[in-house]
């Protein structure tokens, strides 16, 4: 072959070489783009759904309740993937669909289903029935299932017309509790020295640290707001099963008894107490639905829409609470999960992250005022104060603030909510609790077993001093009191100045003590009861807005896609867990949960060790 043919030959099979490598790529550009629209509407729940004529709303919360989802939205996207129900799920998605659907001709019933809900606090659960009331009242009734009900999802079930459980099922209500695990011996075995600074005999956060049990101080302040939660709970009860007031706590003294007597019927024993109203399968329950709103083939159910496809479809229809003028807005900013320095991730609170979203509010002329939602037991001092100082700013330009407490707003929950105009509370809310610690742990014995020892020089007494290598000294003990003296000082003053007390009577009340919404009324830390809805009102007026002249927005965290959308997958490499039996892993994953050192350790971040901090949170269930 000549050279010219050669050339000719090598310049095509190039061309063509090259022609298969460019569309090669094109095809690769092409499907990643297409994979990432197909993720990005995944995430965003793709095309709304529509909603037929004379269907059932259900309201299938799964996993924790929360005040809001901040989890990225590619987590949700990998749950999506696996199948699981959602991990949280937002309390008003559950509130704002049924207060939609109440005046939605197309919406004749709700079943409210409650096995895959795994917590909630009292508030919150109290918010979600009085929006089933307000529904009731539209003349719709509501109808509760679940297999068995723990405490939690009774409390939520208790207001419904009918609560139904399957004939396999119990009714397990137990008390509230305050159990904690307590690591002293550990640590002395291991030779780890804590160091812990506090003021106040009740700041008994500290004590998993340093002692074995809990102290009669700390089980005399406990026993008093858990008395109050549960009387409450009874009340609540009583007035949604109409049952005698007394009903939840008989039931639970007798309840050993009774069922031994029954048989071990524990289905029958909750509906001879009048606890429940059926006792049938969920074939039977479905049957019962479908005679009113019809039945679903495809489904093999009745004819229903869940409430966050509900709230999908009626997006666009829908009116914000309070009214729909986009140039009057009452921002919503939520306090959630432990106050951390920084950021945070997804459930908790960071100072960073939460000032800004303040901050934001402060700036958007459109917002007239603010609710603050707090539902945190607190955590670092200095982001907490950070938070507080955003009110400040937001109060200073003449736009009210309202503080909106949920489940627990105590400690540094409570030290970002004292100087807003207002707080409002739920009688069941914990709250109080103020007071200030500092943890500082040592650990030269345990180096010393190792053979590990710690020595040189520095060129003041205070250099090095901070090492947890080495033994606190005498100097350094006396300054990080001091620290904590001073920081208990700023608290009391600070809850004196914004409840207009004075700084002794906030000390008698504070010194770390924790009280039930109830009582905190009574001693002046909550200004009146309600939830959201009341807050935002009251923001309203404090605002000068009429009926229909405002809207409730949140102002929350924005994630851009698509730089976040990669890093669920990472985290999600322990997904062979899954493998373990599903009870196993739920408790297992409920105890990291409830577990006192898990939580303390992940907000301890306070550059400067000092924190305002309550582990004060009942039991409404045991792990399942």
């Amino acid at each position: 072959m000549s050279e010219k043919n050669r050339s000719f030959l090598g310049r095509t099979f190039g061309f063509i070489w090259r022609a298969i490598v460019t569309l090669y790529r094109a095809v690769v550009i092409l499907g990643v783009i297409l994979s990432l629209v197909m993720i990005w509407a995944l995430v965003r729940g793709g095309p709304s759904p529509t909603v037929e004529d004379n269907v059932a709303l259900v309201l299938w919360p799964s996993g924790e309740l929360v005040e809001a989802n901040d989890e990225d939205p590619s987590q949700r996207f990998v749950q999506r993937l696996s199948g699981n129900p959602p991990a949280r799920t937002p309390l008003r998605d559950l509130i704002d669909a049924l207060d939609v659907a109440a005046d939605d001709k197309r919406i004749s019933l709700a079943v409210l289903k409650l096995d895959d809900m795994t917590s909630a606090g009292m508030p919150q659960l109290e918010e979600l029935g009085a929006a089933m009331r307000r529904f009731q009242a539209a003349g719709k009734p509501i109808y509760a299932y679940a297999p068995a009900y723990d405490q939690t999802a009774y409390y939520a079930a208790a207001g419904a017309d009918e609560v139904t459980i399957d004939p396999y099922g119990i009714l397990l209500l137990e008390g509230l509790s305050s159990y904690n695990n307590y690591y002293k011996d550990a640590l002395d075995e291991l030779g780890v020295k804590i160091h812990v600074f506090r003021v106040g005999e009740y700041k008994s956060a500290v004590e998993p640290f340093t002692r074995n049990d809990m102290s009669e101080d700390a089980k005399i302040a406990n026993a008093a707001w858990l008395g109050d939660l549960w009387q409450l709970y009874g009340q609540k009860v009583a007035e949604g099963r109409h049952v005698a007031p007394d009903a939840a706590n008989s039931y639970v003294n007798g309840f050993a008894d009774a069922l031994a007597a029954g048989g071990g019927d524990a289905a029958q024993l909750a509906k001879n107490a009048g606890l429940v109203t059926n006792v049938e399968t969920l074939q039977q329950f479905r049957g019962r639905i479908a005679q009113v709103v019809g039945n679903d083939e495809a489904h093999g159910s009745f004819r229903q829409i869940r409430h966050d496809e509900y709230l999908r479809a009626v997006d666009g229809e829908r009116a914000h609470r309070g009214g729909a003028n986009p140039d009057a807005k009452i921002g919503l900013v939520v306090v959630q999960g432990e106050i951390v320095d920084g950021t945070g991730v997804a459930g908790q609170a960071g100072g960073d992250t939460v000032f800004g979203l303040l901050d934001e509010a402060r700036r958007d002329d459109d917002v007239k005022a603010v609710v603050l939602r707090v539902d945190s037991p607190g955590g670092s001092v200095w982001a907490a104060e950070q938070i507080r100082r955003g009110v400040l700013a937001l109060r200073a330009e003449g736009k009210p603030v309202i503080a909106s407490m949920s489940s627990v707003a105590a400690s540094g929950g409570y030290w970002v909510s004292m100087d807003a105009d207002e707080i409002w509370a739920h009688p069941s809310t914990i709250t109080g609790s103020i007071g200030i610690f500092g943890l500082i742990p040592t650990i030269e014995t345990p180096l010393a077993k190792l053979g590990i020892h710690t020595d040189g020089v520095g060129t003041t007494p205070l250099a090095g001093a901070m090492r947890i290598d080495r033994p606190l000294s005498p100097a350094v003990q006396t300054i990080i009191q001091s620290q904590i003296d001073r920081g208990y000082r700023n608290f009391i003053e600070g809850v004196a100045n914004g409840r207009g007390m004075t700084a002794d009577a906030v000390d008698e009340i504070a010194r770390g003590r924790v009280w039930s919404g109830a009582k905190a009324k009574e001693i002046g830390l909550v200004d009146e009861f309600g939830g959201l809805e009341e807050a935002a009102a009251a923001a309203a007026r404090r605002a000068q807005l009429g009926d229909g002249e405002w809207s409730l927005e949140p102002i929350a965290a924005e994630y851009h896609f698509p730089f976040q959308m990669f890093s669920p997958f990472f985290s999600q490499m322990g997904s062979g867990f899954s493998m373990l039996p599903k009870g196993v892993l739920a408790r297992v994953q409920d105890w990291l949960q409830r577990s006192t050192v898990a939580r303390q350790l992940s907000a301890l971040n306070d550059p400067q060790g000092i924190y305002a901090y309550c582990f004060c949170e009942p039991v409404l269930s045991s792990p399942r």
